[in-house]
């Protein structure tokens, strides 16, 4: 058995961040479990437990940087140094650019982007202390292509990739022993759905197909182990989006702008009143635990083909890019 690690987890409370720590617990790591949410998180921890690890939940709002630094500084006391920290917390906005207020727009990048910048800032502290330990940024296939109705987090994954590059061509330089890598995700069932600030006229859906989370948890936790890939792509869809985006974007363009608005939205009407989780977390009023799945469980897909591939063969590219590239845009005629 391995030894157990000290492992670092944003947005820990649902979606993608519950199952990853989950999947840490299971193994017998020691997680440190970060989130705005008190009942997500006890929720988080009790699953760490339960699965055999042990959790440290401090509510922390990762767009305050100080409030990173104090909980990671909470974790190390508690369990030691920090060999793995994962971003995975964000915000969002369901809306057309124009209807998206300056503060709105603020809020998401400071979660979305400036959140990530902080966490890996504040890994990095610890970690270079023994010049070791693994950063796992959760991307997005739509940091490589964006879509409609969702500009602030698009731009904010974008600058993810960007900013992501630059730290690792920094310590690659230094010849250092910190590594730090990204997994692409697809469109993943989470509660995030049901609660983001949405102004579009029908409830919000991930863009099918759709994954379970847990397939994003197992690769996170695989990238974890095997760091030195600069990115990880989880789902055929992430591949034929990246892929299709290289060498067909301005008929991408087209074809989002066609179908973008309808493929994010179900066919059940919602208020634009509904509550939503941009200023607060939305299990402290309801005093309830969403868990790590959202409402698309019936739609959603509990295996994917293209992580065993990243893991085991590479990134594909050459030939087996072209094939994909020619598949993706054969599809996108068909749809059409």
């Amino acid at each position: 058995m391995a030894t157990p690690r000290t492992v670092v987890v944003t947005g820990a409370s649902a979606g993608i961040g519950r199952a990853t720590a989950r999947a840490f617990g299971a193994r017998g790591d020691r997680v440190g479990l970060l989130a705005r949410g008190s009942a997500g998180l006890d929720g988080a921890a009790k699953d760490i437990q339960n699965a055999g690890g042990q959790a440290l939940a401090i509510p922390t709002d990762v767009a305050d940087h100080r409030a990173v630094d104090a909980a990671a500084d909470q974790v190390q006391s508690t369990f030691g140094a920090i060999d793995v920290w994962v971003n995975v917390a964000f915000t969002s906005v369901f809306a057309p650019f124009h209807q998206i207020s300056p503060e709105e727009y603020r809020r998401v990048t400071e979660v979305s982007y400036l959140g990530f910048v902080y966490g890996t800032m504040t890994a990095l502290r610890h970690m270079r202390e023994r010049d070791a330990g693994t950063i796992v940024q959760v991307g997005s296939a739509l940091g490589a292509r964006a879509i409609p109705l969702q500009s602030a987090y698009c731009g904010a994954k974008h600058a993810i990739n960007g900013f992501t590059e630059s730290v690792r061509t920094e310590l690659l330089h230094e010849h250092s022993d910190i590594h730090i890598t990204v997994v692409q995700m697809p469109a993943v069932n989470t509660p995030q759905f049901s609660w983001v600030l949405s102004r579009l006229p029908r409830h919000p859906q991930p863009v099918p197909p759709i994954y379970q989370p847990e397939i994003a948890a197992r690769a996170v936790l695989f990238a974890a182990d095997h760091p030195r890939r600069k990115q990880y792509w989880v789902g055929a869809s992430t591949a034929a989006t990246i892929l299709g985006q290289r060498v067909m974007p301005a008929l991408l363009d087209r074809y989002l702008a066609k179908t973008g608005y309808s493929s994010q939205q179900t066919d059940e009407s919602v208020s634009p009143e509904r509550p939503h989780n941009l200023w607060e977390p939305r299990d402290e009023d309801a005093g309830s635990d969403h868990g790590a799945h959202g409402i698309f469980d019936d739609q959603a897909l509990d295996r994917a083909a293209q992580p065993w591939l990243s893991e085991h063969i590479g990134a594909v590219t050459g030939a087996g890019a072209a094939a994909l590239a020619a598949t993706a845009a054969l599809a996108v005629r068909r749809r059409r």
